[in-house]
Formats: structure tokens, C-alpha cells, sequence
């Protein structure tokens, strides 16, 4: 059963957590989703990583976090937030020794962590799955603002399983089966739209910093995981020399369309380190 832990100034903030395979020794894997997804999505990725022991954390208005209000939806520091969450989360499991792995949202959450000083003592390091580094103009930034808040009223306002409809016609999801779609619609139509319009606004890419110098600059071992049909984040690892590892029979969301192949990049990256 998931663990509510978390306060903040704001109040008590639970945030769920899921541990699996405490009886193992080594540094902790903590695994982040993406914007509508939950914890449980890593689950078959837990089971053949299983030699760590592992902490699966539902973010604010997702899964078991559903419930859990953000301070402030418009803030301009919405990671500035989420790391805040995450360090108290890490903090109350005694956490000191740990590699974050992170997809799309969850892994611009892990690119802002393992930028912050504070961070570095306990990180070992940071596998990201398809996450934006962030824009460099204004005027990208601008447009992405906008963007997010038009999705963010859908979701306020419209049926979920409609916004979704729409949503996973973006061509980021180009590659996705129509099978995998309409399951995707229907598992993730049971969230919150109000929720996840907080959530899609608060930690917009238009408030995002840009992190690339510090992410050339990390400490920390660093891979960045990409689906060989997932142009979009292909071109941008490329553009900006990340350490990309691409995947094949994989899109954007590759731990989900090829669970193997994930498993095992994870496998390989962390053994390198001992």
C-alpha cells in the first residue's frame, strides 16, 4: 500500500509513495511519471530491476497524489516545487543514496534536481526518458505559456476522455497504434482534469529554466533514454549533445511500448557504476 508523507509550509501535503524491494541492498531507484500517468506504470520496469530497492512516487493530482493541491497552480517556479516534494519525500524515507530515473514531466523533475547543489551529495545520477531540457527565448517560452493554458482549460472544462482524444493526436504520439491510443484514452480518463490542468500549468516548459549548461556541467552520471520512432526528442538530445541512448520498437513513452528493451538500457546504464 502506498505511504502518504510530505509537509510543507503550505500545510500538510501528503504525496504517495509505493517501496518495493526494500530487502535489497544498494542505492534506492526513484522512479517519476509523466503528466496523466501514476506510479504503477513502472511496475513491470521495478520487476526487472528488481536487484535495487525502489521508490515509486505518484505526483500532486495523479494517482494516489490525486487529492493533493498544489500552493500555487500559476507559480513561475512549478519545479522549483516539485523538487521541493521530492527532496522532503526522499528526506522522509531516509533516502541518502539514490538514482532518479524520469519520464517526460518526471524527467525535467530530475534534470531541475540533479541541477540544484543540494542535490548532489545523495545522487548518484539520472536516466531521463524523453524530458525537455527547456527553451532558450522568450519567445518560445511565450508560446509554450499559451500553449499549456489553452490544454489546461480542456481539461477544465470539457469530458476528460474528449480532451484525451485530442491530446493523443499530437505528433509526438504519432507512432502510437490506434489500439495503444484508445486504451491510453481510457486508462488515463480516470484522472482529474481540473487536476491535471493545475499540474500541466504549474510546471509548464514555459516556466521551466533553461538547463543545458548545468546539465553539461553535472557531477553525476547522466544518460537520456529515447524511442528510435520519437523524432521530436531525438532531435533534441542531437541538438544539444545530450549522452542519448535510443531504444528500438519504441515512441516517445518507451518503458511503456517496449518494457524489455527499457529494462534493460536501466540494466546496463547502472551497471557501469558499480
Amino acid at each position: 500500500m502506498p505511504a502518504n508523507v510530505t509537509e510543507t509550509s503550505g500545510g500538510t501535503m501528503k504525496l504517495a509513495c509505493q517501496t518495493f524491494n526494500t530487502d535489497k541492498q544498494g542505492p534506492w531507484l526513484v522512479w517519476l511519471h509523466g503528466l496523466l500517468g501514476c506510479g504503477h506504470e513502472w511496475q513491470p520496469i521495478i520487476s526487472a530491476c528488481n536487484q535495487y530497492p525502489s521508490l515509486v512516487i505518484d505526483l500532486p493530482g495523479h494517482g494516489h497524489s490525486a487529492d493533493m493541491p498544489l500552493v500555487n497552480v500559476f507559480a513561475k517556479d512549478g519545479l522549483a516545487e516539485m523538487n521541493a516534494l521530492l527532496s522532503k519525500t526522499l528526506l522522509a524515507y531516509q533516502i541518502h543514496d539514490y538514482w532518479l530515473i524520469g519520464y517526460s514531466l518526471g524527467g525535467r523533475i530530475a534534470m531541475y534536481h540533479a541541477t540544484q547543489a543540494q542535490a548532489v551529495q545523495g545522487l548518484r545520477g539520472i536516466l531521463v526518458e524523453g524530458g525537455n531540457p527547456g527553451l532558450l527565448s522568450q519567445e518560445e517560452r511565450e508560446a509554450r505559456l499559451l500553449h499549456d493554458k489553452n490544454w489546461a482549460q480542456r481539461f477544465r472544462s470539457e469530458p476528460i476522455a474528449a480532451v484525451l482524444a485530442d491530446w493523443y493526436q499530437q505528433p509526438v504520439f504519432a507512432d502510437l497504434p490506434e489500439a495503444q491510443r484508445l486504451r491510453l484514452i481510457q486508462i488515463r480518463s480516470q484522472n482529474r482534469g481540473s487536476s491535471i490542468a493545475d499540474l500541466l500549468e504549474n510546471t509548464s516548459l514555459g516556466h521551466q529554466p533553461y538547463l543545458l549548461p548545468e546539465l553539461q556541467k553535472l557531477a553525476v552520471p547522466f544518460i537520456y533514454l529515447c524511442g528510435e520512432h520519437d523524432q521530436k526528442f531525438k532531435g533534441i538530445a542531437q541538438q544539444f549533445a545530450l549522452p542519448l541512448k535510443i531504444i528500438s520498437q519504441s515512441g516517445h513513452n518507451v518503458h511503456s511500448s517496449n518494457p524489455a528493451g527499457f529494462s534493460a538500457a536501466v540494466n546496463h546504464f547502472l551497471s557501469l557504476f558499480g
